[in-house]
């Protein structure tokens, strides 16, 4: 599509790192607006986004390392390059997570709240970096017939050129714009702490299994089966966040 946004000399600014950095300021911003509704201050809300993107950034960048170790093993020097596509969301998740519990227990706030809080500013931010990822190629689709397929022509994309591609990249941003707005419409009928994170955890992981369906890119099987290492981690994901959210569901009542 359109993987570098502009060129000046040795520098060159990729369409990816943008969306990426928008969809960072945009969760930003509406988790600060949610954060006065809730009564935590915007500096909270700065220095959790801090380590929360540190660390996410890091672990997301590792499993996708992990997750393609046959080219990075050969490729070394590629590893730290994030700005031509490679981020692994649940691998995000997973550091985000880790430093918001780290910070929560250090200044004695309930993770639940905190997790509620992020939530929606997460699957907005989401749904503006995989346009980026659109742009760049990565995270590309099977082949497709259908009118609505996408075609990559830049040489300088990650997707296979001149051929009829689902746009899966757009399916992810759609869903995360989609789960965005469920998550703001159930703020106003939360009923316990946790629930708004939890339905993220639960919808996010349901959508990312419809799109794997379609999608095209290599990242390896699971020994002995047809199912990657996301899909694996979508489903435990979605099971571990169905229950927990059934439990707690019913506690409330």
């Amino acid at each position: 599509m359109f993987p570098n946004l502009i060129t000046i000399g040795p520098i060159t600014i990729h369409t990816y790192g943008l969306f990426v950095a928008l969809g960072f300021v945009a969760a930003l911003f509406v988790t600060v607006r949610l954060g006065r509704e809730q009564g935590i201050g915007s500096q909270q809300v700065f220095d959790m986004a801090f380590i929360m993107a540190g660390t996410g950034l890091i672990t997301s960048r590792l499993l996708y390392v992990v997750m393609n170790w046959g080219h990075f093993s050969a490729h070394p020097l590629e590893i730290p390059m994030i700005w031509r596509g490679g981020l692994v969301f649940h691998g995000a998740v997973v550091g985000a997570v880790a430093a918001l519990f780290y910070y929560t227990k250090k200044h004695d706030l309930s993770m639940w709240e905190a997790g509620d809080l992020w939530a929606p500013g997460t699957a907005l931010g989401q749904a503006i970096g995989r346009i980026g990822c659109f742009m760049a190629g990565c995270c590309y689709g099977k082949p497709s017939t259908h009118p609505f397929s996408v075609v990559f022509t830049d040489p300088n994309c990650l997707a296979p050129l001149n051929v009829p591609l689902h746009p899966t990249q757009l399916y992810s941003s759609l869903g995360g714009f989609v789960i965005f707005g469920v998550l703001i419409w159930l703020r106003g009928k939360r009923k316990y702490q946790g629930q708004i994170l939890l339905w993220f955890l639960v919808l996010h992981s349901f959508a990312r299994l419809v799109v794997e369906r379609f999608r095209g890119d290599d990242r390896g099987l699971l020994w002995g089966t047809q199912m990657t290492p996301t899909q694996l981690a979508a489903i435990l994901v979605l099971i571990i966040s169905g229950v927990i959210l059934a439990v707690k569901s019913s506690r409330s009542k």
